[in-house]
Parts: C-alpha cells; structure tokens; sequence
C-alpha cells in the first residue's frame, strides 16, 4: 500500500453523540443535523451518495442532491431510464450516506424506494432554471455519446424550440423517495471509539434506538 496514503489519518474531537442528546424520532434528528450542516455553511451539505443495485446484487453509488426530506422519506430526482433509475425500479432498494466532514459526521440510510407522485415531480421540475429543464431533455442520462457536441446541439434545438414557451417536464424525468427502515448516526470520536446510534423500525412501525460498536 502507497505509504502516503497509508499514513492519512485525523483524531476527531469536535462532539459525541448520547442517547440522551438525540430526538425520539431519526427525521427530526436528521433534519437537527441538516440544519447544523447548512448553518456551519458546508459545500453542498445536501450532497449523498446513493447505492442502488441489479436483482443479482451487484451494487452502484453516485452523488445525487437531497431536494426533499419528511417523514415519508428523502427525495431526489432523476431520469428515470438512467442507469440508478432503471436499477431502482427493478430493484427498488437503497441506501444513502451523507458525509459532513467539517462536523465529523455522516448518517447512513437504509430503506425501500418508490416513485414520488408525478404533480410533485412537477411541482420541482418548474422551479429548475429554464437551462436545467431542456437539461433533462438534451441529455439521454447514462447512454453512450459519441462526443460533447450531441448534447451541445441538442440544447442549441431546444433553445430555438422553447424560445417562448415553457419546458415541460419529460415523462422519464421525476423523484425517488427512499422510505427508511434504517437510520444510523455518526460522529467522530478521539482513538476511533467513534459514537454510532442506530435507528430502526420495528414490526409495529416504531423506531428503536441501539448502540454500535465502532
């Protein structure tokens, strides 16, 4: 192993999580975190990752922004016959991670995934920039392209085609919401002894709070 690499390492001491501290239910303390993440002015504090996967398991991860948390779950928005959205569908399975660095905390998310209801996909479609809205026509997300200048083209046509009008929505364009059964909590502690508070839903739709080993 590359030495330097090998060598990378921090001693986290900025808080500690106690069950004691945290809300009864994970939105509200998500939503506690979110807020602290957002105040301390982090880049993109929205920022996640979300792993999908096929039938047969074999997983995926990209970067998606966060546009919607409640207690129905997260939501974000995608082309839905892109490669996330295809597998989703299929698979309707996922898990999200948000790291805040700064804080020295992440949240990890587990849970099952629908399509959000197309008048909500409007309702945020129409509030994207014009630009971002012929985006979702100009790119065919996770295709193969030949080169830059397909979806240049393609947003040159549409700029001409809705010239003075407004950009509809795709039909293969709209939300996911992943619905948590799982909501774990980390914050960096000194020697590695890092706090985790897990939460997870039982069979009787209430959320339990455990401890895990670091």
């Amino acid at each position: 192993m590359n030495a330097a690499i090998a060598d990378l390492r921090q001693d986290y001491q900025r808080a500690a999580l106690l069950e004691t501290d945290v809300a009864a239910n994970p939105i509200e303390q998500f939503q506690m975190w979110f807020d602290q993440a957002v105040a301390a002015q982090l880049p993109e504090p929205n920022a996640m990752t979300v792993a999908s996967a096929t039938p047969e398991g074999i997983p995926s991860a990209r970067i998606v922004l966060l546009k919607g948390c409640d207690q129905r779950g997260f939501v974000f928005f995608t082309n839905y016959n892109s490669h996330k959205g295809q597998e989703l569908t299929i698979n309707p399975h996922a898990a999200i991670v948000f790291l805040w660095t700064e804080l020295e905390r992440q949240v990890r998310i587990q849970g099952t995934v629908e399509k959000i209801a197309a008048a909500e996909s409007d309702e945020y479609f129409y509030s994207r920039p014009a630009g971002s809205r012929m985006g979702a026509w100009a790119s065919e997300q996770s295709c193969v392209i030949p080169d830059r200048t397909v979806l240049d083209d393609r947003l040159a046509a549409l700029k001409v085609e809705y010239a003075n009008k407004d950009v509809p929505r795709p039909e293969h364009w709209g939300g996911f919401r992943v619905k948590p059964r799982v909501i774990e909590f980390w914050q960096g502690r000194s020697s590695r002894l890092h706090d985790r508070l897990r939460y997870q839903l039982d069979g009787a739709g209430n959320w339990c709070i455990d401890r895990l080993a670091p």
